[in-house]
């Protein structure tokens, strides 16, 4: 679990988060959402420590993040797997070397510990056998699947998602939705995923946070989303006329 408490971003005189408290809880998939500018990135990069909140507290379980020396911060960060937007693979490693980055860097694993790891893996992501691959020779979605084996290798407590489905089709986004939602489940992670994607919110939101110009404007899950008469969450999920109706639709067979 990572609990938020009255948390304040600014640059310079520019405030970006103000005052935002909020739980993501262990083994359900929690989505921040939000229009652009809304103050997602800099929360999700709060929340990982690459920056540092101008105001508030980060609670890892029962520690505060936010006061922790670099060596503490360390020994947390190895509790944390990240997946980012573009895969953020390594081109001139092959598949297995990309996924065994994080055991060469943070573990003493012996090498068939390592390659016995990456195998699973590659086995839990549905890739077995593509270790010598490059992620030049294979798609989109199996390079973001990869990213995923490679944010699981060192069992994270912690996963973080940066628009996991940004650039693929809705079928595979399909797939790697479901496959984060298994491995946050089976796992019991705290799964925190920055999205604007609407299948994603309507098919695996535990714990959804809506940000509007840096303020929390809705909390619920996937279920509450259709019912609320909050303004701007309905703004922002039924942008689409497909939404639209959809909504139309359940309010009608109420």
């Amino acid at each position: 679990m990572i609990k938020i408490k009255d948390i304040h971003k600014s640059f310079g005189d520019v405030k970006v988060l103000k005052g935002i408290s909020h739980t993501f809880e262990a083994g359900k998939t929690n989505l921040i959402i939000g229009r652009s500018g809304a103050g997602k990135t800099v929360l999700l990069k709060l929340l990982v420590g690459l920056f540092t909140p101008t105001e508030g507290n980060i609670w890892y379980g029962d520690t505060d993040f936010v006061k922790l020396n670099k060596k503490q911060v360390r020994e947390i960060r190895m509790k944390v797997g990240m997946l980012f937007q573009g895969s953020a693979l390594f081109d001139s490693m092959t598949v297995e070397q990309n996924i065994a980055f994080p055991l060469d860097m943070f573990s003493k694993m012996t090498k068939k510990e390592k390659l016995d790891r990456v195998n699973y893996c590659l086995e839990r992501v549905s890739l077995e056998g593509v270790n010598s691959q490059y992620p030049s020779e294979i798609s989109g979605g199996m390079q973001k699947r990869v990213g995923i084996a490679r944010s699981i290798v060192l069992n994270p407590e912690y996963l973080f998602c940066d628009e996991p489905n940004s650039g693929l089709d809705p079928k595979t986004s399909i797939v790697i939705d479901e496959l984060i939602k298994s491995i946050t489940i089976e796992n019991n992670i705290t799964t925190v995923i920055n999205t604007h994607d609407m299948n994603s919110v309507m098919e695996i939101g535990d714990n959804i946070a809506l940000l509007h110009l840096g303020e929390l404007a809705w909390t619920g899950n996937k279920d509450a989303v259709l019912a609320s008469d909050n303004q701007l969450l309905q703004d922002f999920i039924f942008a689409s006329p497909f939404l639209q109706k959809l909504r139309a639709d359940a309010a009608r067979n109420r």
